[in-house]
């Protein structure tokens, strides 16, 4: 009798507890029937009523859940987990003294999809940080818009064409999908002609994806073999100031369309792909104007000028760089039977900025070549431009005037604070021209002396750069190289070719720094040939500078 009315109690009690829960609860009896059910689980599961078989009416993951429960529970053992009526819940057992079961669940609908969106952003971020790297390792354009499509094919869309902007009637376009890409140059065709395309390359904010007809698409947009398209986005690529082009993301019919969390992402992932591109084009551009720059600031090439051999070496101070503060020039005759006039300099520092003023000071020179006869006024022409820019470096300079006279080479050399070019005469000695003269862009007036000199056939003057004879290196790599070791090589240089010369001296120099950092070093070269004069017709330069 007390055993029948404690269990009468507990059910009593059970069912008021089950009924006031607040969670839809149902009890399991242990041959697999419900006993009872409360409200809540009954507008979940129609079916749970007293007496009804759990495998009918239980959704498949409860009813293996419970027909797995174990008898003890494991510690730390997460709940099952699954979708009723459309909502995901967890399901927790709690197990009677009776053999029945209580199964409670906890709608967790809201956490579920909190953590999928929690996972969906930590993906779409490390996409973009992925896609920042590799758009950026190239800065290529015709490389980026290559990634650019197959990153976007590959995690956006079924397929993505990235559009530059228009180039005349050219419309550069990469098309993407998941065999690849491919680039392609059309003409005959106009960004208005695919819809929202024409917006997108001017910079508009981008039509939303539900308002296009992506039966308007034009073939050439599609890639080939793609089939019907089921939706489309269109969006700007934004660039530093101006569009870096469009990209279009293309869905097949099966699938679903473009979501507006999806639109948006494409939108962050566009964003990186026209900085990407943008820098690319402005590197581009810089490349081009700094390439044309150079053109003119480049060593220019000699060979043989009316009858007389004219050779040159430059080498920079840094192994990366083509021009530096060391310049030559060589200016032919106007007139067969003129002088030819060469110019040696050597600007203050290294680099780019000396390299802009050595352009400054050639121009100068070229403007100022009527005046060459007069080498002091020339000169003279030359500090006044420099004292009145506003550059602060100075300059040291040698100028040679050179003329053909039958089988010998007429000279007069100036000097303006420049090492003095040295005479490498037929029998092997070396002199040194006998001028002077105080250095340009420093002081309000330039005092020179012009030597006059001759050249018998094989003999040679050369022109040089302190950064010949400064140069450090040897065997402790501090010694300098010096005014005595260069007259020692150019005496057995006598008799040699302007080419052999130039070479020669080069070629030590370069042994005698060797991995040690050095200045500028240039050496031009003026020799009488052997042999008959040769033709009045000058000779077309044949080589160009060693580096």
């Amino acid at each position: 009798m007390v055993n029948s009315a404690n269990r009468s109690a507990d059910s009593t009690w059970s069912d008021a507890a089950l009924h006031a829960a607040p969670y839809p609860a149902l009890v399991a009896g242990p041959v697999g029937t419900v006993r009872r059910a409360n409200e809540a689980f009954g507008r979940l599961v129609p079916g749970a009523v007293e007496g009804s078989t759990l495998r009918e009416v239980l959704p498949d993951w409860l009813f293996l859940a419970h027909d797995r429960l174990p008898t003890t529970p494991a510690p730390h053992a997460p709940p099952p987990r699954g979708e009723v009526a459309g909502r995901s819940f967890e399901a927790h057992a709690t197990r009677l003294p009776d053999g029945e079961v209580v199964w409670w669940l906890t709608d967790d609908t809201d956490v579920r999809l909190a953590e999928r969106q929690l996972l969906q952003e930590r993906s779409r971020t490390a996409f973009l940080a992925k896609a920042s790297n590799e758009l950026l390792s190239s800065l290529n354009l015709d490389r980026c818009m290559e990634v650019a499509g197959r990153l976007a094919a590959a995690h956006l869309a079924d397929a993505a064409v990235v559009i530059a902007p228009p180039r005349g009637r050219v419309l550069p376009m990469v098309s993407a999908d998941a065999t690849g890409t491919s680039a392609r140059q059309l003409t005959g065709v106009t960004p208005e002609m695919a819809p929202g395309l024409a917006e997108a390359l001017q910079g508009f904010p981008p039509v939303a994806s539900r308002w296009i007809d992506p039966a308007a698409a034009p073939e050439w947009l599609v890639p080939e073999g793609f089939g019907p398209v089921g939706a489309m986005v269109v969006t700007s690529l934004p660039g530093h100031g101006v569009p870096a082009g469009a990209l279009v993301l293309l869905r097949r019919a099966q699938h679903a369309a473009f979501s507006e969390s999806e639109e948006v992402f494409a939108r962050l992932f566009a964003a990186r792909a026209g900085a990407a591109m943008s820098a690319a084009r402005l590197y581009a551009e810089q490349a081009h104007i700094t390439e044309t720059l150079m053109r003119d600031l480049l060593p220019p090439r000699v060979g043989q000028v009316d009858g007389i051999e004219f050779a040159a070496r430059y080498r920079a101070a840094k192994d990366g760089e083509r021009v530096g503060g060391d310049f030559y020039d060589i200016h032919p005759a106007a007139v067969s039977g003129d002088e030819s006039l060469v110019v040696l300099g050597d600007v203050c520092g290294k680099g780019l900025d000396a390299a802009v003023l050595t352009g400054k000071i050639r121009n100068t020179l070229h403007a100022l070549l009527p005046m060459a006869g007069d080498h002091v006024r020339m000169l003279r022409l030359l500090n006044g431009a420099l004292l009145s820019s506003h550059h602060t470096r100075f300059a040291t300079l040698v100028v040679a005037s050179a003329r053909r006279r039958a089988d010998r080479v007429e000279l007069r050399v100036t000097c303006a604070g420049h090492p003095a070019p040295l005479v490498v005469r037929a029998d092997g000695r070396v002199a040194e021209a006998e001028t002077l003269g105080n250095l340009v862009g420093v002081l309000p007036e330039i005092n020179a002396v012009t030597a006059p000199l001759t050249l018998a056939p094989g003999e040679s003057l050369v022109l040089f750069t302190d950064g010949i004879t400064e140069s450090r290196g040897g065997p402790l790599g501090d010694e300098l190289f010096g005014d005595a070791r260069l007259r020692r090589a150019l005496a057995h240089c006598a008799g040699m070719p302007a080419e052999a010369v130039a070479e020669h001296v080069q070629m030590l120099a370069a042994e005698w720094v060797g991995p040690n950092k050095h200045d500028d070093m240039a050496v031009v070269t003026v020799t009488a040939p052997r042999g008959a004069p040769s033709p009045t017709a000058d000779a077309p330069p044949t080589d160009g500078p060693g580096a």
